[in-house]
């Protein structure tokens, strides 16, 4: 009985360890340049993607098909033509597989790919422990690959405070 409650402590220890050590990448910083499978089962190049539009969101969310994550989802498919108008392409990620996404995408019609980053390559380059999901957070980076913008993540008004931010650029 000593040995299942050894290792729960351990593998708490271990959850709470990787959370503390997290550390996100700092507004004024590089974006990480690496590739993905997306939830069409295509590699997308975040480097091009960057090079190709204005500003690109990448948002990460915990789990497709939850509650908060498909809240956070939901707000940038609904804000896509206003942040279209702003040159913003829009990446989600998560550790979910590539059919988990399709569905995710599918079942609530977002515009813009869903990154499966099973390995966790990702989340870690962007500086999350990834210890078991990806924690939300958005990063706006700009055509040059800078991060211009970062926030711990919305949920309902995820498009809400991107848009707010390119809005008092234009002041």
């Amino acid at each position: 009985m000593k040995l299942p409650r050894t290792l729960a402590l351990m593998s708490l220890f271990s959850l709470l360890f990787g959370f503390a050590q997290a550390e996100p990448i700092k507004v004024g910083a590089k974006a990480p340049v690496l590739a993905a499978v997306t939830d069409a089962g295509t590699n997308l190049d975040l480097g091009e993607t960057y090079k190709n539009n204005n500003y690109t969101l990448v948002w990460f969310y915990p789990k497709a098909l939850t509650g908060g994550c498909t809240k956070q989802g939901c707000s940038l498919r609904d804000a896509a033509a206003d942040l279209k108008k702003h040159g913003v392409a829009v990446v989600g990620v998560s550790t979910d597989t590539v059919e988990k996404q399709k569905e995710f995408k599918d079942k609530n019609n977002f515009p813009f790919p869903l990154l499966a980053d099973t390995e966790k390559k990702v989340v870690k380059a962007f500086g999350q422990s990834a210890t078991l999901f990806a924690s939300r957070e958005a990063y706006l980076i700009d055509r040059t690959g800078k991060v211009v913008y970062y926030d711990k993540g919305q949920t309902d008004k995820q498009a809400e405070m991107v848009l707010a931010f390119l809005g008092s650029k234009k002041s």
